[in-house]
């Protein structure tokens, strides 16, 4: 991969809504060399898609649960993790699967309207599939920092001791 694609790629991935001849004049090359560039890396399934970060917290409308679930499992022969994992990202609660190394096997991030609906999906989809040998559950009760974004706004508050004559 070329030095230039991956500048590109860091950009994109910080901010997925710079434009073209933004990125054009960052990295030195023309808004059709980079145009061209971000084509070729789509097809390439090297920029999977581009998503924007929401502070749900701020969205006081909004009632939902994020979870971690840790996950230890049996891998099958010849297709270790893999086909697990397949299995596990396929249901639609679940927004992310990572293999790991440790006490455990899979990190599963899952989303739900409700602790209930997430209660629910643990017992009836993911626990009694035929590999899992068990789970522990983790709700997330804040979000700090997610993707290099800081979600708290502390940061902008004047932290100096007021004082008084």
């Amino acid at each position: 991969m070329e030095e230039k694609e991956i500048e590109l790629l860091k950009l994109l991935e910080k901010n997925g809504r710079l434009e073209s001849e933004t990125i054009a004049k960052m990295i030195e090359l023309t808004t059709e060399q980079v145009e061209e560039m971000i084509a070729k890396l789509e097809k390439e399934n090297k920029i999977m898609g581009y998503s924007t970060l929401v502070n749900w917290s701020n969205v006081y409308e909004y009632e939902g649960v994020t979870a971690m679930i840790d996950v230890k499992v049996t891998p099958m022969r010849s297709v270790g993790f893999d086909n697990i994992a397949s299995r596990v990202y396929r249901f639609p609660e679940v927004k992310a699967v990572y293999l790991m190394s440790g006490a455990y096997d899979l990190s599963v991030s899952v989303e739900g309207k409700t602790m209930m609906d997430v209660s629910r999906f643990v017992s009836e989809k993911l626990s009694t599939l035929d590999t899992v040998i068990s789970t522990t559950t983790h709700f997330v009760l804040k979000k700090y920092k997610h993707d290099g974004i800081i979600f708290s706004d502390d940061d902008d508050k004047d932290k100096r001791i007021m004082v008084s004559p």
